[in-house]
């Protein structure tokens, strides 16, 4: 249990409270359930520029690194398609891939096939339900998918000025400014009502917010004087009780409450906002194809890690499929923005590519 870890190392509640939101960030989960002192862990895997356990901003916004991976791609040769969907896996007569085929009926011949889609995806829309074992199908039909995020991008005039430490006269931002910001994580306790809430159907009454500015440090992404305000909030259900869906109403009235939340801490904060954007969790699905929303393509419990995901017995990366290959979040080790299950997918798919 992640409670009983931060219990053993910290005393205080705010400090523990904080900490705990990266054990439950992107989990339908609270910080008494068991297992989640993994998901802490996952988050500090790694290093930045030589920091263990570092996270950092990217310059021009996250869409930049997915461009300078295409540009040292096609460095190399590589030819990238934009904006042209798969339609399905091209097969041979054994069964094996043998390419993709778009949309529009173009047929892209290959050896090998590596998707960094999610499981459901690949293996259920993907590729014909009778090319793969019947209990391999049902697996991938019976993960956990459950996501509490919703994500709210906003648009605000000024910098927020929190009541714990005012902005200075001059309005130049602060070193916290700088930094993720947690709100309502007080305490524990807190957290766990806000799960309980969304896990019978109604969004949390007061959220865990985490709240960055990233225009502070890339000042490119807003006019002068604007800022850029990302807020990655939970719990919201992806299906609300009573067979309600997150229609324009119930969205803005979760945002509502976000903000007045953040209101709460930095007066003045709901006056500066001049736009905003709402990713329920089936807005993240539909625009990003997350599986339920959730930002791992499936949850990062005990029973879906490791040798066990995406299911068991295929959790090197290779497939029921021949020559097709899993290389995205729902791959092992799970999804974080490091590229580890992409750096593996590859060396596996390289080795088999030297016997065909």
């Amino acid at each position: 249990l992640l409670g009983q870890i931060l219990d053993h190392w910290f005393e205080s509640e705010p400090l523990k409270a904080t900490l705990a939101t990266d054990a439950v960030i992107g989990a339908m989960a609270s910080p008494h359930t068991p297992g989640s002192g993994y998901v802490l862990l996952h988050h500090v895997m790694g290093e930045l520029e030589g920091r263990r356990g570092a996270w950092g901003y990217v310059a021009g916004g996250m869409g930049a690194l997915s461009h300078a991976i295409a540009q040292a791609a096609t460095a190399r040769g590589a030819h990238i398609f934009a904006e042209k969907a798969v339609c399905h896996v091209l097969l041979g007569r054994a069964g094996e891939a043998r390419g993709v085929v778009l949309q529009d009926g173009t047929e892209v011949r290959s050896k090998l096939v590596l998707s960094n889609a999610s499981p459901q995806i690949t293996f259920l829309e993907l590729i014909p339900q009778e090319q793969l074992p019947k209990d391999f199908v049902q697996r991938i039909q019976q993960l956990d998918t459950r996501s509490p995020v919703t994500k709210i991008n906003v648009a605000v005039d000024r910098l927020p000025s929190f009541l714990a430490a005012p902005n200075a006269r001059d309005g130049q931002p602060l070193p916290h400014h700088q930094c993720s910001i947690h709100l309502n994580c007080e305490g524990t306790q807190l957290l766990h009502q806000a799960f309980t809430e969304a896990a019978h159907g109604r969004p949390s009454s007061r959220p865990m917010i985490e709240l960055c500015i990233p225009s502070v440090l890339d000042p490119g992404l807003a006019p002068p004087g604007c800022h850029v305000v990302s807020l990655f909030t939970q719990y919201t259900p992806s299906e609300l009780a009573g067979g309600r869906c997150w229609d324009e109403e119930a969205r803005n009235a979760y945002a509502d409450t976000v903000f007045d939340c953040i209101e709460d801490y930095a007066p003045g904060f709901k006056a500066s906002v001049i736009g905003r954007d709402i990713l329920t969790p089936p807005d993240l699905e539909r625009i990003f194809g997350l599986p339920g929303g959730n930002i791992f393509h499936g949850g990062m419990s005990l029973d879906q890690l490791y040798f066990a995901r995406p299911v068991p017995s295929y959790s090197g990366y290779r497939s029921p499929v021949p020559g097709l290959y899993l290389c995205g979040s729902g791959a092992h080790p799970g999804g974080g923005v490091m590229g580890a299950a992409g750096h593996n997918a590859t060396q596996v798919a390289i080795k088999d590519f030297r016997h065909l």
